[in-house]
């Protein structure tokens, strides 16, 4: 059963290409494909930006057991955990697609819960193999560990996450209130039984930020250079991204020859604002070339030299889309993602409208704000030279309390106090307050991971520190909230770090093997000494008794190795001295 969709958010800007209505109160985008097959997409305004660190994989723990009953299938289905959204996405006949979306919303409202531990490992197995990339440390430094920050780090919550957080995570996020669902078909399918229980829209999650000051870079080791900015969502700001993304084109592998991926990329992040990340590679000879090259392209594009054919070129290509046939059917998504985030929409007119508008000084100053909130990853050499701050390498302040001296470096001790705890280091205090805690991580053997909202981290490892005993331990247990808290399990005696042993001093007062060496060499460089006088004597008076000049170049070189030889006998004899004490 449908009925016709209340329109606050601007539907009716699609009327003529693309139906909407709700389906058992979803609000539901439909329009034809040009195929036999239906597409559809049920999207859910919950993503790993709403999670904690301590919870961080919830949402994707919930897409996986949702589709879990749906079990070995030749349809065409997916379920996708983003930032802000998830998705669940299927292709097939009209009655697959009914089928699959139905028994996607019974397993939301009914999770598989003898399925957990083992969806849990699948997702921990997922994320070792997945890897990090390029871009991944640039959400941390910028936005901290949480909101937007924690696709940078590994699904804590598969470790901890209980039955009951998991039901109660899907029955408040995975609601009729907080979906949008999107369909390839002149009408909405019969047969759609997806029943999901009332509940709100979630606004997505407000930005954090971990930068004092930006623009800033950080070190990176793997030859890449990446920037993010974030940019009000606009058209002339996604025309920026790939006229951006043709400069370094040109510039670094064109021209340069530096690159050979040298790109940039326009992305959403939430109603309002959106995210330009722009990406290079370079050889490690190539570094210094690749990192000039890149900030070249961007301060030109700040400094207005922007040319209208640059604009022209991209605006062209933008346009074509509109060309597509199948318009509709194209934009669907996009269309239903820009609902669920609460972004005003655009007809397709409209849309032409603004990129003819666009300017060279729109982009100019788009320009302006990406250089003002970028945050750049560098290989080698840091970028202060470009105007540049280095982004924060330790925390503003200590706490004070038990101070634990490091057992492998004098310069390094951990202090536990009640507010906090702080890593003193030659580069300054690293700090995790208790009340600014995103999560702790526990280990049967006492140690502690703590992080902070900043992302700084702190690790707590009895057997590296003195006098971290199992009190101080529990002292430290009782003061972080209890909802940061994640037990990992066990590990064996060979994982547990041990202090690095120093190198061993030279024997004091015995003689050691050192000194035995020593007093060889005493033995011999006098032996070699004497033998090779012996010898220069017998050369330089033999060529005399052959009535011949002794060369002036062998008899230097005779005396400059005899006098090399009795220097070695004395730095030999002070060492054994030494090392005999």
């Amino acid at each position: 059963m449908t009925t016709d969709l209340h329109d606050p958010s601007g539907l009716a800007a699609l009327d003529g290409l693309i139906s909407h209505t709700t389906v058992q109160g979803i609000p539901t985008l439909y329009t034809a494909g040009s195929g036999n097959e239906v597409s559809a997409g049920l999207f859910f305004r919950v993503g790993r930006a709403d999670e904690t660190l301590a919870t961080a994989g919830i949402t994707h723990l919930v897409e996986h057991l949702a589709l879990h009953r749906l079990g070995l299938s030749d349809l065409h289905y997916n379920g996708a955990t983003a930032n802000a959204y998830t998705l669940f996405h299927v292709t097939g006949s009209e009655e697959e697609v009914v089928t699959h979306l139905n028994s996607v919303c019974a397993g939301l409202r009914d999770l598989p819960m003898d399925r957990l531990e083992t969806e849990k490992e699948i997702l921990r197995t997922e994320a070792a193999s997945r890897g990090g990339g390029p871009h991944s440390p640039l959400a941390l430094w910028r936005y901290g560990a949480q909101g937007y920050g924690l696709s940078s780090y590994n699904e804590l919550g598969t470790w901890s996450l209980t039955p009951d957080q998991v039901r109660h995570w899907a029955g408040t996020r995975f609601t009729r209130d907080n979906a949008v669902l999107w369909i390839t078909s002149d009408h909405v399918p019969e047969g759609l039984d997806l029943g999901l229980p009332a509940g709100t829209r979630s606004p997505a999650p407000a930005a954090t930020s971990a930068l004092p000051v930006t623009p800033a870079y950080i070190h990176g080791d793997d030859g890449h250079v990446v920037l993010t900015s974030v940019l009000r969502r606009s058209t002339a700001a996604a025309v920026f991204a790939d006229v951006l993304g043709r400069a370094l084109f040109h510039d670094l592998r064109q021209q340069g020859g530096y690159s050979y991926t040298a790109e940039a990329d326009y992305s959403p992040r939430d109603a309002g604002y959106a995210t330009l990340t722009a990406h290079a590679d370079s050889l490690p000879q190539k570094q210094d070339a690749v990192v000039g090259g890149f900030v070249d392209a961007l301060a030109r594009l700040r400094a207005g030299r922007i040319e209208q054919s640059e604009l022209d070129a991209v605006r062209g290509k933008m346009l074509k889309m509109y060309d597509t046939p199948d318009l509709g059917t194209a934009s669907l998504p996009s269309y239903a993602l820009s609902v669920l985030l609460g972004h005003p929409l655009l007809s397709p007119e409209q849309h032409r409208a603004e990129l003819n508008a666009v300017t060279v000084a729109d982009l100019h100053e788009v320009a302006r704000q990406a250089w003002d909130s970028a945050l750049i990853q560098v290989p080698g050499r840091g970028v202060d030279w470009a105007g540049f701050t280095l982004a924060p390498q330790s925390s503003p302040a200590a706490v004070t309390g038990t101070r634990h001296p490091s057992r492998e470096d004098d310069r390094v001790a951990l202090v536990i106090g009640a507010e906090g705890v702080t890593l003193e280091t030659p580069k300054g205090p690293v700090t995790v307050r208790y009340d600014a805690c995103a999560a702790m991580t526990t280990r049967p053997d006492g140690a502690r991971a703590l992080t902070g909202h900043d992302g700084f981290a702190v690790t707590v490892e009895p057997t590296l520190f003195e006098g971290v005993t199992a009190e101080r331990v529990a002292a430290l247990d009782a003061a972080v909230p209890a909802e940061c808290v994640v037990p990992m399990p066990a590990r064996t005696p060979e994982q547990i770090p041990q202090p690095r042993r120093p190198a061993p001093e030279p024997a004091v007062g015995r003689r050691g093997a050192r000194g035995w060496g020593w007093t060889a060499l005493v033995v011999l460089l006098p032996v070699l000494a004497a033998a090779w006088a012996a010898l220069g004597v017998y050369l330089i008076t033999d060529r005399i008794d052959e009535g011949r000049v002794p060369p002036i170049g062998g008899t230097l070189g005779i005396i400059a190795l005899e006098l090399a030889l009795l220097r070695w006998t004395r730095t030999a004899n002070l060492r054994r001295k030494q090392a005999r004490g």
